[in-house]
């Protein structure tokens, strides 16, 4: 396999880890294992009457549901093993320097090295989500770095391949906003992602008001109290409802200053003839309508899952317009 197909690889398995973290976020299965790295103190599921039995007695605190303990593991398992590849690759791009020391440019070392490291913190973080029981700044840090580790994949896989030809060209000078905008919808999944963990996603049941108010009554020092205690247990929320309210209602302001800032980088691009112009507006239409559908029919878990990947393609076409930017901007 070469390198390229290695990086591509890797970005595939990196957008499973990613959707599979959002489908067990979202169907309260964060706990389905009380323990790390395994489940009841086992490297499976217990299945049977006597493992049943055996993870029962060793967490009384922690009631055995085999439907939650199946998503948690599941993940698990997809996500150790994108360890084990972005290790290989971290190994793989090492040699690949050494061999060609002299090819002009040189194969890429310190992203790689940088992504290792990032999974590594990664794990780390899978474990406190665990261990201190969905604390929301770590079930945030965690989201952010799934969709962190899937980005640097796919400038790696960009850097590889130098991007699209043809009409799938970027000015050079839209460098500076394309950076500012992709800054913005990071901020807006770590919104998200603050919604997610604090269990807001239906703190406002209508739309585009919330309660039927366009300015709900709103609490911001506790909806946004990033140094609020640990635990015992933040599984269903513990925030009170004005303060999921405004956690609500600054992910939907969030969102509309995305769309007008994304959607002005979309009709530049459409003007400059580059076919990321129409690329960029669809996957930001759709994933506003996601976000929409998830308020009107009351969060399905497709709906939400979906509107996870969402961000996650608003966040990876936006790396690939800055990549071919980049490799556009005016010299000076």
């Amino acid at each position: 396999m070469t390198r390229t197909r290695f990086v591509l690889f890797a970005v595939m398995l990196a957008s499973v880890v990613v959707i599979l973290g959002a489908w067990t976020r979202l169907s309260d299965a964060g706990l389905g294992c009380p323990d790390w790295p395994g489940c009841y103190g086992f490297l499976h599921v217990p299945t049977s009457d006597e493992h049943v039995a055996i993870a029962e007695e060793r967490f009384p605190h922690a009631p055995y549901e085999e439907h939650k303990a199946w998503p948690e593991m599941i993940h698990r398992y997809f996500a150790s093993t994108l360890g084990l590849v972005i290790l290989g690759l971290a190994v793989a791009f090492v040699r690949a320097r050494k061999r060609t020391a002299a090819e002009s440019p040189p194969p890429p070392l310190k992203l790689p090295l940088a992504l290792f490291a990032l999974v590594c913190l990664q794990g780390a973080f899978g474990a406190w989500t665990v261990t201190l029981k969905l604390w929301p700044q770590v079930v945030t840090a965690h989201l952010l770095g799934g969709f962190s580790t899937l980005a640097l994949l796919w400038l790696l896989y960009l850097r590889q391949t130098a991007g699209f030809g043809g009409r799938w060209f970027v000015p050079g000078v839209l460098l500076k906003p394309g950076i500012l905008i992709m800054g913005l919808v990071v901020l807006q999944i770590a919104l998200g992602g603050w919604v997610s963990s604090n269990y807001a996603a239906l703190a406002c049941p209508d739309f585009p008001t919330c309660h039927g108010e366009l300015v709900p009554p709103l609490d911001f020092k506790e909806g946004f109290d990033v140094m609020q205690s640990v635990g015992p247990n933040y599984l269903g929320g513990q925030l009170e409802s004005d303060a999921r309210v405004t956690i609500q209602v600054m992910h939907r302001l969030g969102a509309l200053l995305v769309l007008l800032s994304g959607g002005w980088l979309a009709w530049r691009l459409h003007k400059a003839g580059s076919l990321f112009g129409p690329a960029l507006a669809a996957v930001l239409g759709l994933q506003i309508l996601l976000g929409i559908l998830n308020v009107v029919l009351m969060l399905p878990l497709s709906i939400a899952t979906l509107h996870n990947a969402g961000g996650a393609l608003v966040l990876l076409t936006l790396v690939t317009v800055n990549f071919r930017a980049f490799r556009n901007r005016p010299l000076t």
